[in-house]
């Protein structure tokens, strides 16, 4: 599973709760809406909840705030590697001002790309974080090799197009160099969607990795060295949807689909 989960905040799909955090949302929660509420608190146990009862074997999340590494790790069973992404100057502060107003500070909280391997898929063997880029702000590549040789790399590339077909082409490069010949699973939020880039197509002819996950989507597993068993599909917007029992109104965890993928040993 690949899931960007928007540094642990809602998104209600009503526009009229949707509060960016630059605006300053001191607010504690929850704003009403004719289906949906926005929280405006810590919804870690909410996150922990949904991600524990989805059928996976090695979990990538972006967006993923730091503080959650071990308690998410827990909540699953899961080991983890946890690569430090941008503007975490200020911790462990903006953690915790985090846990007490997610949208006070959004994505200067601080981020990660963390990776969960749960026992079925054995112990991790490496972790390694390589920068892709500093500008305009640091994006990293989680690179994590397991003991059965699987090589798993997460990433989060910038939102500009041209910047993030290029920071795709250095992070294919570094995993595969990183894989070796091993098998390879190369996920996470491209940040462009295959019907306005040809990069998916480089990705398969230089590194052989595919399949994409829809002409129309921004997260991705692409493999090499696997067997495709159930193409990657994102869940529904629904699907992540929950309900406050104070309020019985619903509750759209982050702003993207989780993605799954079933890939098997060619073996």
């Amino acid at each position: 599973m690949t899931w960007n989960v928007f540094h642990g905040r809602d998104w209600p799909p009503e526009p009229e709760l949707q509060v960016r955090a630059h605006k300053g949302n001191f607010h504690r929660g929850p704003r009403i809406g004719r289906d949906y509420e926005q929280t405006n608190w810590d919804l870690f146990d909410l996150f922990g909840s949904f991600v524990r009862g989805i059928d996976w074997d090695v979990a990538i999340f972006q967006e993923f705030p730091p503080a959650w590494k071990g308690r998410m790790a827990e909540a699953c069973g899961a080991a983890a590697h946890r690569a430090f992404s941008g503007r975490n100057w200020f911790q462990p502060l903006t953690s915790l001002i985090g846990r007490w107003r997610p949208d006070l500070l959004g994505a200067w909280e601080g981020g990660s790309n963390t990776t969960l391997v749960r026992p079925c898929a054995g112990p991790i063997a490496e972790r390694h974080r390589e920068v892709l880029t500093r500008r305009p702000e640091t994006r990293v590549i989680a690179l994590t090799r397991l003991e059965s040789g699987l090589c798993v790399a997460n990433l989060h590339v910038s939102k500009s197009p041209p910047s993030a077909e290029r920071e795709l082409i250095d992070a294919a490069e570094c995993a595969i160099a990183f894989a070796g010949a091993g098998a390879l699973i190369f996920g996470g939020d491209f940040n462009v969607r295959p019907k306005a880039s040809s990069v998916f197509d480089q990705l398969e002819e230089r590194f052989g990795l595919a399949p994409r996950t829809g002409p129309d989507r921004l997260s991705h597993l692409l493999v090499r060295g696997l067997e495709v068993a159930q193409r990657p599909a994102a869940l529904p917007p629904a699907a992540r949807d929950v309900v406050d029992p104070k309020t019985n109104l619903k509750i759209r965890l982050a702003d993207h689909n989780p993605v799954i993928g079933e890939f098997a040993d060619l073996g």
